[in-house]
């Protein structure tokens, strides 16, 4: 996976971190660029309740299930449906009845595509024909605007669009509670440095933001991230509720892309989602999909760089222009 940008002069950069050649992606455990499924994030104790049968999943991270388990959608192989060059790419996945033991049969349809000159979205849908499911997909991109193997995005500037974050215990589990952000490392209402006050934090930032509500007719805006040296600025909006933003916290020493060797804090993940382990918290927004409803997350990345504006960056991005669009 590659993003190239021009920053403010015009300098094309690689600003996602990740590797050369497909087998090290088959040998990855940080999930670079990853799509993750069919829960995305962790879910306590590898189970949950629905219909008053317990399922017991897949544990890959200590007791609990991270990213859809051990085999997730990250460790699948999709089918290419349709390609258009300069236009989209999408991707189908056939996930069957107790895979890592979720129940029922899911089918996924998976669409990356341009929008414009300066867009990137990304269109997940799923249904569940024959038995209600959890679900919550989400693209686990790392992202640093100064370039992927630039050194580390401390002094970059992000504000995320968020009040409040549901916080975790020490295996990252959320409590279940809802908290503002005020008074707290985790606030980010206004840009500021992702390092200015990541020390006060023990390991760095992983948490899931409970994102601010906007027009139905609009995707949320979700976050705004900059790099002061390069110039270049990505925006995020999505339809779903949380933003995890994680740090990055646990690379150490991967040789990825070019011959670079990512270490802590060299990128950030922004993804979008449902809440982490939503399926033993009921105050949480439901994933849970029945037959004959459709799961839908939209995302869209616009990217622009100091000296190269466009019009665009004030809008409000348009969930139908994403949901109608191949």
């Amino acid at each position: 996976m590659a993003v190239i940008l021009p920053d403010r002069n015009g300098k094309l950069d690689d600003v996602v971190l990740g590797f050369d050649t497909p087998k090290e992606y088959m040998n990855d455990t940080v999930y670079f660029g990853a799509l993750v499924g069919r829960v995305a994030n962790r879910i306590a104790n590898a189970e949950f309740t629905l219909d008053g049968k317990v399922y017991k999943l897949v544990a890959n991270e200590g007791k609990n299930t991270l990213h859809g388990g051990l085999m997730g959608f990250s460790d699948v192989v999709w089918t290419v449906e349709s390609h258009k060059v300069d236009s989209h790419i999408t991707f189908t996945y056939n996930s069957y009845d107790g895979e890592q033991g979720f129940p029922g049969n899911l089918s996924v349809m998976v669409t990356y595509m341009f929008l414009g000159t300066n867009k990137l979205g990304i269109k997940m849908e799923a249904k569940a024909p024959n038995k209600a499911t959890p679900v919550n997909l989400a693209h686990h991109g790392y992202w640093n605007l100064r370039g992927h193997n630039s050194g580390d995005i401390l002094s970059q500037k992000l504000q995320i669009f968020g009040s409040s974050v549901t916080p975790v215990d020490k295996n990252l589990i959320p409590t279940g509670k809802i908290v503002p952000v005020k008074g707290t490392p985790y606030n980010f209402l206004a840009s500021h440095e992702i390092g200015s006050l990541i020390n006060e934090l023990p390991d760095g930032y992983d948490i899931n933001y409970v994102l601010d509500k906007s027009n139905p007719e609009h995707l949320r805006r979700a976050a705004l991230m900059q790099d002061p040296v390069s110039g270049r600025k990505m925006e995020l909006w999505t339809n779903q509720p949380g933003l995890q933003f994680y740090s990055s916290n646990m690379l150490h020493n991967v040789k990825g892309k070019d011959g670079a060797v990512y270490h802590k804090f060299a990128a950030v993940a922004l993804e979008t989602q449902g809440f982490p382990n939503s399926v033993n918290q009921p105050n949480f927004p439901s994933q849970i999909i029945n037959p004959g409803e459709k799961y839908l997350h939209v995302m869209v990345y616009r990217f622009t760089a100091d000296e190269i504006r466009t019009s665009l960056t004030s809008k409000p991005v348009s969930l139908g222009a994403i949901i109608y669009n191949n």
